[in-house]
Parts: structure tokens; sequence; C-alpha cells
């Protein structure tokens, strides 16, 4: 895992919150912070985290362990990373954008409203078949998705949910969009899909690997091949309207440490 030198870390944050408008003593640690705004010192802090919907589970156990260790409060917005993007774009509260999709990132970048020299691409992923249980024994193999019996397939909606667009295009490369498009049930993002196939609302759908861990009763068909779609990244950055960009920027740092890697993998994530 790559890591960034202390001296970048620091050059990378002073010039963040010197952008941002908020000054904090080079010398002082989490217990040493100034309360903003002259607030009382055991007052505590909350930071904003936009994040896609599929990192929920690794992010509140993450979450969980950081304020333990520290006074920060983490508040996160849960979403597809299209509807993430658009609620920035219109000012919602954010410190930091964990994305599904550089497309989404790439847009708020154009607009100037991140931090570019923060962006990082943190996570990968994989796509994955998925399918009820009542229909386990007739899908095998992505493949099988033009059989006749088959009525019902789920996907993250394409053009805000960045599984569902990585999902249109291993389907149209494998040259069976066509065969099924008429059966398709579109999600609000890729937990919707889960809870599709998981209910038997669908047949079968296409997540990221990292969702299917929390499958109830779905089975784990398999990975779609990578050549069939663009790669699966995540990337992450800081917001320049941003009310909290010290404490953002150390639970950013947090992210890329040795533990948040462990969370990340356990939870089918590739630490980039």
């Amino acid at each position: 895992m790559k890591r960034q030198s202390s001296r970048t870390f620091l050059t990378v944050l002073i010039l963040i919150l010197t952008t941002a408008g908020v000054f904090f003593g080079c010398s002082g640690g989490k217990g040493n912070e100034s309360p903003k705004n002259g607030s009382s010192s055991d007052q505590k802090i909350e930071i904003n985290v936009s994040a896609a919907a599929s990192l929920t589970d690794a992010l509140t156990e993450i979450q969980a362990e950081y304020e333990m260790q520290t006074d920060v409060g983490i508040l996160f917005n849960f979403a597809a990373s299209g509807a993430l993007q658009k609620q920035i774009r219109e000012g919602a509260p954010c410190d930091l954008f964990l994305s599904a999709s550089k497309e989404h990132m790439d847009a708020l970048e154009a607009e100037g409203l991140i931090f570019p020299e923060t962006r990082t691409d943190l996570l990968g992923n994989a796509l994955t078949l998925i399918v009820s249980s009542e229909q386990a024994e007739n899908v095998t193999s992505y493949e099988d998705l033009i059989k006749p019996g088959l009525t019902g397939i789920s996907i993250g909606t394409p053009e805000s949910v960045p599984a569902g667009n990585y999902a249109k295009q291993a389907l149209q490369n494998l040259k069976i969009w066509d065969k099924i498009e008429d059966k398709l049930i579109y999600a609000k993002d890729v937990r919707q899909v889960l809870e599709y196939v998981d209910t038997g609302n669908a047949d079968c759908g296409l997540v990221y690997k990292s969702d299917t861990l929390a499958m109830k009763t779905g089975i784990v068909v398999m990975d779609l091949p990578e050549a069939s779609h663009d790669p699966i990244v995540y990337p992450a950055a800081l917001i320049k309207d941003s009310g909290q960009a010290k404490a953002a920027t150390e639970f950013y740092q947090f992210l890329k440490t040795d533990y948040a890697a462990g969370v990340f993998e356990k939870y089918g994530f590739t630490v980039l």
C-alpha cells in the first residue's frame, strides 16, 4: 500500500486549511486541537462524509474504531455516487467524498469543488452475479441470464449508480444486453439490488463483490470478466467547501492506515 511521506502530507494539509480559512498550530495533536469558533474544549467535532452505498459496512466498522480513538464524530451519508455528486454540487454539507466511480469525482473536480491534490484512488472492487435461492439451479453463469424462465434481473440505474453502469457495460460487451433488456429491474443503489435478490423480488442481479457479504439468502454465482467493463475504482477527495478541513483530513489519513486496509479487505475490497 502506497503511503505519503509525512512531509508531503503536512504540506498538503497546510495548503488545504489555508485555502479553507482554517488556522491551527502545527505542533498540536488531537488533544491540543483548538475548538472551532471559540467553543468549549470538550465540544465534539463532527465531519460529514458522503460515501457510495457499497461502502456502508466497511466504513461503519472503521467509524466505530476511529470514534473510540478521537473526539471526532463521523456523520455518513450513504447513497449512489451520482446522487451524492448532485447533493455536493447543490451545497449539501460534505467534508470528504468517497465515490464508487471516477466519473462522478471527475465532474466535481471539473467544477472546482474538490481539492484535486488530495484525490486518491483508494479502493477497487469486482462486479459479481448473484441469484435468488429459488433460481440457484437455473443460473450458474452469466450466459444463463438469457434463459426464458428468468423474468427479473436487477441492476443499479446506470445513469446514477456506478455498479449499474458497470453492469450495463459488461452485459453489452458480453453480447447479452439486447436479449435481457426487457427483464431488467432498476434499483436506486447497489444495496437495493441485493435486497431485491435476497427477497426473491428479482431472480438475479449484479452487485459489487463486497456487497455479497451482506446477503441473507442469495447465492454468489461468479465474478464477471474484468475485461467486460471499466476498472472499478473508488476515488476519494476532500471537498473545498468544508467546515472541518483539519478533522476531515485526519480521518482521510486514517482510511489509508493498515487498520483501515484490513477492514476494507475483510469486506471484499481491494486496497490500491
